[in-house]
């Protein structure tokens, strides 16, 4: 067997710069890591960290992508003069492990420059994001091409749920082979039950009130505007937090703000906090919410579930992508299925789906005893499945797999 030493990991998001799953799993995958090997990890931004085996190293854009384009390239376009200063510079790895589009095609020409084995993590794929294209206009090709040359040239891609090997395969020229599942993780330390509950009251909730639970950025593949529809329908007893920030366009942050108000109008306890919060102050919402729910029309693992799972709070999830391998229903929660229109990502009938996940939240924290059992059979799925030392033992038998064959 191959000796492993070193892994280099590629990524756009890695502290203090995370704002999805994908920087979550980054961030905790290359921690379970460093107890094993050394992991040099490069990603978009100025860190600079030397941590035993842990070692990050930020890269800052070029300029010049910002200048005399359409606003909408830039991102694109920044990703790209990233990818390659990354790859450019020495590498010292015996495998490259790379995570979304952002990153892909640096662990490509990294391949290319240093005869590496390249390992690409699916955290969503671009082709069954369309939306994107409000947000990045034409670029969307761009980024899909770096994603799909990525993919289709690494020596091994983990998925992570089994609905999105299926959506890899069906969109992607790979080898089903090649293709293994390893499951989004959590860390059961830090993610379990909080009796504080001083983020609450400063940003107006009352703990003493039942409360619904929505965290996640204001875009079209987290559903927000579902739930916000479905507002009305809730009963009015409970009170609905909103932890929704970063919105992916200016169209949707005015949507949202429009139906906010809406919804709002003679009705209190809808509380939006519209910025990103400090994750312990997160961690006290999902404790003390009677149900967490989860509206998105895409979802390849959802990451979210398992943090509201983690903190004993019960789950009204949409039954789409890999959310049917994390929420158990009738045990941890309840699925709620948007039946989207063939080929889309818009539900058949959205006041449908708004009215039935209000249903779901009403029975679920409007029965204590209930939601008491789904948040408790839910810590313990997390800590029997989930478990980020498990998913690093896991990852590292596929790296050293990958470095046998590489050396025969």
């Amino acid at each position: 067997m191959a000796n492993l030493n070193r892994v280099a990991i590629f990524t756009n998001e890695y502290p203090p710069n995370v704002y999805g799953g994908a920087g979550v799993h980054v961030e905790y995958l290359s921690r379970a890591l460093a107890r094993s090997v050394e992991v040099d990890v490069r990603s978009f931004g100025d860190q600079h960290v030397d941590d035993g085996n842990l070692h990050v190293r930020g890269y800052l854009g070029w300029d010049e992508m910002q200048r005399d384009t359409d606003r909408r390239f830039t991102g694109a376009l920044d990703a790209l003069s990233r990818s390659l200063a990354m790859a450019k510079d020495t590498l010292a790895a015996d495998v490259v492990h790379c995570h979304t589009w952002y990153t892909d095609l640096a662990g490509f020409l990294a391949k290319q420059l240093w005869n590496v084995p390249l390992l690409v993590t699916i955290h969503s794929l671009e082709p069954l994001r369309p939306w994107k294209v409000e947000q990045l206009g034409n670029a969307y090709h761009v980024s899909s091409w770096m994603e799909r040359t990525g993919i289709e040239q690494a020596d091994a891609v983990i998925a992570v749920s089994s609905e999105t090997r299926q959506d890899v395969l069906a969109n992607l020229d790979v080898d089903p082979a090649r293709v293994h599942i390893i499951h989004n993780g959590i860390d059961l330390d830090e993610y379990r039950a909080s009796n504080a509950t001083d983020a609450l009251t400063a940003h107006g909730v009352d703990p003493t009130r039942p409360f619904v639970l929505f965290v996640g950025r204001i875009t079209r593949q987290k559903g927000i505007i579902h739930l916000v529809n479905a507002i009305p329908e809730i009963d009015p007893s409970l009170q609905v937090v909103l932890l929704a920030g970063a919105p992916d366009t200016a169209e949707i942050g005015r949507e949202m703000n429009e139906r906010m108000a809406a919804v709002s109008a003679g009705r209190d306890g809808v509380i939006w906090v519209p910025e990103m919060l400090p994750r312990q102050q997160v961690i006290q919402f999902y404790s003390h919410a009677n149900v967490f729910v989860c509206p998105s029309v895409y979802e390849p693992f959802g990451i979210i579930n398992l943090e509201a799972m983690a903190c004993e709070t019960a789950v009204v999830a949409s039954k789409v992508g890999g959310i049917p391998e994390v929420v158990v229903p009738g045990e941890t929660g309840l699925l709620v299925d948007p039946h989207l229109k063939p080929g889309t990502f818009e539900p058949a009938d959205p006041a449908e789906f708004s009215r039935e996940l209000a249903a779901a939240v009403n029975r679920v924290a409007l029965d204590p005893a209930l939601s008491e059992r789904f948040g408790r059979n839910g810590r313990a799925r997390a800590e029997q499945q989930f478990s980020w030392d498990a998913i690093a033992v896991k990852t590292l038998a596929l790296y050293r797999d990958l470095l046998d064959h590489h050396h025969n």
